[in-house]
Parts: C-alpha cells; structure tokens; sequence
C-alpha cells in the first residue's frame, strides 16, 4: 500500500474513533431472519404479518408456526424490563396498584402484542414486576407517577437491552 492511500484510510478510523458513528442496541430476542407471512406464534397465537406482531381476530389460512419473541423470553425466563414497586404508600394500597400495573400492561399488549407482563413477584415490602419490552416498566412506572404521585426512577442498560424501574411512595 502506498503512503498517499494509507493517508486517505487515516480520515475514516479519526471517524470511528470520535463516536458519530455508533453502534445500536439490539434485542437478542428480535427476529434476525425474514419470517413467511403471515406467522402464528405456538403459544400465544399473535400472528405476524405486514412485519410485525399483532392480534388478529381469525387467524389466516395456511399461516407457518413460529414463536413470538415474547413467548421466547417468556420460555428463556430473560426480561427485557423489570419495575419494583416499594414504599410504605404500595404497602397499604398493594391491590390497588397491582391492578393498575396489570391494565396498564393489558392496553400496551392490545397494541403491541409482544410488549407484555412476564410475571409478578410478590415479596413482603415490595413487588417486582418484570416484562418482555424494554419500554413497558417505563410505560408503568409513569403511569403510577401520574395516578398516585410518589417518585419514578428509570434506566436504560441500551447494551444489555435492559431497562430497571422503580416507583416508590413513602
């Protein structure tokens, strides 16, 4: 390689090296490879078709099986999301707020089909809940600040596709 065609490679790796071109996180659960359309997932019979996920109301002729991410991190036991709840305000009013997490939960996967809850644990003081999005704890987590004031706190692991939630009301 002559020294003129090592000098115009040197611009590209400054690049690579001031961060403007960065790489995104991907969900290890999001599919890699084109599915047939339209697909049934096995287990929760969402059908994926025009590229993504979604409730139909019949499922269509001839549709191939597959599993839905959501099933998949469902069968792996691997959340996306986690929200604790905590604070002397849950403690009193558990039910209650449960049961906001859960509607909250049910309007997100009547829209998104893979945005669901994967389970509720119940522990002396606290709850935690986790689920198979990333943005769903958030989702949660907000709507409990706006119900029931107290404080959110949230963040996003972009490399590990994890995001942690904590609501909290003394």
């Amino acid at each position: 390689m002559k020294k003129r065609d090592l000098h115009r490679a040197e611009p590209h790796r400054d690049l690579m090296k001031s961060h403007l071109i960065r790489e995104e996180a991907h969900d290890p659960y999001q599919t890699r490879r084109k599915l047939r359309e339209p697909s049934i997932c096995s287990q929760c019979d969402a059908v994926y078709r025009e590229g993504r996920w979604q409730w139909m109301d019949d499922n269509p002729q001839g549709a191939s099986d597959d599993l839905c991410p959501a099933c998949q991190r469902i069968r792996d036991d691997y959340p996306a999301g986690e929200l604790t709840l905590s604070g002397g305000f849950f403690a009193a009013h558990r039910e209650e707020i449960l049961r906001l997490v859960r509607n909250e939960a049910a309007a997100e996967t009547a829209e998104h089909a893979i945005n669901r809850i994967m389970g509720i644990e119940e522990r002396p003081k606290e709850a935690v809940v986790t689920t198979t999005d990333i943005h769903l704890p958030a989702r949660i987590g907000r709507a409990l600040e706006h119900a029931y004031k107290g404080q959110v706190e949230i963040q996003f692991d972009r490399e590990g596709y994890f995001a942690r939630a904590k609501w909290q009301r003394a």
